[in-house]
């Protein structure tokens, strides 16, 4: 009866967590649409330079993924990262993108953040929810390392720019244990808080911290190269002029929307990579509470 009962207890904080995990990455991509304003992505505000998508319907998407981050943390639960591991939650991940086509009629709101947000919700769980953002990231990377051997053979605009273009892409990013997430977006994050810039205006620097570093392979596949050499230094000059809590930077910042929106471009992986910041940010402080 003693086992039985430390079996039901076990399993009852197995399924805690798995739920708080997958609020923690609900929340983080909700906190990413609503930020405004956002150069050439959707918010509170604008469509950006997306036709087919508003914020109500990146809201609709992100809390129709909740079941999905669920069940990627419920099953990594007690696990180690392992090709088994990697392949179950690829499933659940997919799963999850037809739930949000659905939730969406047929609009790509979220597949990028199903797989770093996945990704990072299943290290989570199989690190325990105190461990460190770079502990996560790691776990995370060493999961991402694993092949799928069943994921589809077909084609997507990212991996067509990775092979175009050389850049490592969101599989990269993964594998390598998001560099930019651990070195630069969540320093980036940190350090506005300490110079006590508004906590609206240290996401958004964090986001433009982002696209200045970022090979973005949304940009890539909208506008190439060139584009995208030009929006990074754009992104850059906000960043020299104080980020957006001055005037400068405010200047800048309407200038660098004006280059996307002028370019049908849109920094969607930069948008990926700072949700995945505010998720590891809300478990560090989670994790200090």
């Amino acid at each position: 009866m003693r086992m039985q009962s430390i079996q039901e207890e076990s399993k009852t904080a197995a399924v805690f967590y798995s739920r708080l995990i997958a609020k923690m990455a609900v929340t983080a991509l909700v906190d990413e649409a609503v930020l405004t304003p956002k150069p050439g992505l959707v918010d509170a505000a604008t469509t950006g330079s997306h036709q087919d998508m508003n914020i109500e319907t990146l809201l609709t998407s992100a809390y129709a993924l909740q079941p999905t981050f669920t069940q990627i943390a419920l099953y990594s639960q007690g696990k180690q990262p392992s090709q088994t591991l990697r392949e179950e939650i690829a499933r659940i991940g997919r799963e999850g993108e037809q739930i949000m086509y659905a939730a969406t009629h047929g609009v790509n709101t979220h597949k990028g953040a199903i797989w770093a947000l996945g990704l990072l919700a299943s290290a989570t769980a199989v690190c325990g929810i105190q461990a460190s953002p770079a502990s996560i990231a790691e776990a995370a990377g060493q999961i991402a390392r694993y092949a799928d051997r069943f994921c589809p053979l077909h084609s997507s605009n990212g991996l067509r720019v990775k092979k175009q273009y050389g850049v490592k892409g969101a599989a990269g990013e993964a594998k390598q244990g998001f560099p930019h997430v651990i070195h630069i977006g969540l320093p980036a994050l940190h350090k506005a808080r300490k110079l006590g810039i508004h906590e609206t205006s240290a996401r958004i620097d964090t986001l433009v911290t982002l696209i200045a570093n970022l090979d973005d392979t949304c940009i890539l596949h909208r506008a190439g190269p060139a584009v995208l050499e030009e929006v990074k230094m754009a992104a850059s000059n906000v960043l020299e002029a104080g980020g957006v809590a001055t005037l400068m930077g405010k200047q800048r910042l309407e200038a660098l929307d004006h280059m996307l929106l002028s370019s049908n471009a849109s920094p969607g992986g930069s948008a990926d990579l700072l949700a995945a910041v505010l998720f590891l940010d809300r478990i560090s402080l989670f994790k200090e509470s």
